[in-house]
């Protein structure tokens, strides 16, 4: 089930000679909601990042090179599904696609496959440490050995 403001938008890859072109997001994309940073993450294969949840910020996350999978975690109380996980994997492989997460959704990733993985982030506000809240993986209870 879908998390309420969540969506997953399909792009575009241009194959052209000697590389493809890959789409991230145009201001005219949905989701699109103003511009504060791009920013890269790398995550190795198995490796388990959150949870980590945006008071403001809103996260547009694609991935260019590698596989990760996405659990979104929502506990926010006005909401008809509290406590619900939704599972996104991002990969070219799986069908090429943008992320995006609204902010209060708590988000841990985990790297799939066998080599490194890059995420790129399309926020619409600059990073700042006091929007952030921060769990141990044990603080929400969530099977990570599927993969």
């Amino acid at each position: 089930m879908a998390i309420n403001g969540v969506t997953t938008t399909p792009l575009s890859i241009i194959d052209t000679k000697g590389g493809d072109v890959l789409h991230a997001m145009k201001t005219s994309d949905q989701g699109y909601s103003g511009f504060g940073e791009a920013y890269f993450s790398t995550i190795e294969p198995k490796a388990i990042k959150g949870w980590k949840r945006h008071t403001q910020m809103i996260l547009n996350l694609v991935v260019p090179i590698g596989s990760v999978r996405f659990i979104l975690y929502d506990d926010r109380e006005n909401q008809d599904h509290i406590n619900q996980f939704q599972e996104v994997i991002l990969s070219i492989a799986d069908g090429y696609a943008r992320l995006t997460v609204p902010p209060m959704i708590w988000v841990g990733f985990q790297g799939l496959g066998r080599q490194t993985s890059l995420v790129l982030n399309i926020a619409n506000i600059e990073h700042s440490p006091e929007e952030i809240e921060r769990k141990e993986l044990d603080e929400i209870k969530f099977n990570w050995s599927k993969y």
